[in-house]
């Protein structure tokens, strides 16, 4: 995949765990720097819509034809409602880059599932996100990857990680998602 500095990309990140519907905020960036839209849904804590309502925000915002790629924080939204990265990325046609800030710690979250209805279905669709590889820079960051090869990945994850580890794109949904629940609209 050819990245452009400024390729459009669609941040997805969630609020805080402050009720049983949980705000889901895309950031639309055009490459690292530019902020172009701000889309807003919500998920069940600890559901199983968070896929479905990301296929929604993205195909039904007036900037899905110019999306080239979309970045998750994580495969768990909402406590574990869990993201289904391939048909995500099969309903959207969009490559799909889920980043984290630690090696998840697999065994932990296989239990914690077992508190939670359809733990074996849950588990089945984190197993399915495949492999996780680690990005060095100042500070390693972990990715799962669908749609899109490694290399491009870590391109884009480089020309978006501009004040920190973790994307722009990203960093910009995060703070979004936590200022407007935590402080109001």
């Amino acid at each position: 995949m050819h990245i452009k500095p400024e390729i459009r990309i669609l941040a997805i990140d969630d609020g805080p765990l402050v009720s049983d519907k949980i705000m889901l905020v895309g950031a639309i960036f055009r490459g690292a720097d530019w902020l172009e839209c701000v889309l807003r849904t919500e998920i069940t804590r600890d559901g199983s819509d968070a896929t479905e309502r990301m296929v929604e925000l993205t195909k039904k915002t007036k900037h899905y034809d110019q999306i080239r790629v979309i970045m998750l924080d994580g495969i768990t939204y909402a406590g574990f409602n869990v993201v289904d990265i391939h048909a995500l990325h099969e309903q959207t046609d969009l490559p799909v880059i889920v980043v984290m800030r630690s090696l998840p710690d697999f065994e932990q979250i296989k239990r914690a599932l077992q508190n939670l209805e359809h733990p074996e279905e849950r588990w089945n669709v984190i197993e399915r996100a495949g492999e996780v590889f680690e990005v060095a820079g100042k500070d390693s960051i972990y990715i799962q990857l669908c749609g899109i090869d490694l290399p491009s990945a870590r391109d884009l994850l480089h020309l978006t990680s501009i004040h920190s580890r973790i994307p722009e794109p990203l960093r910009v949904a995060h703070l979004i998602a936590t200022g407007v629940v935590e402080h109001g609209p």
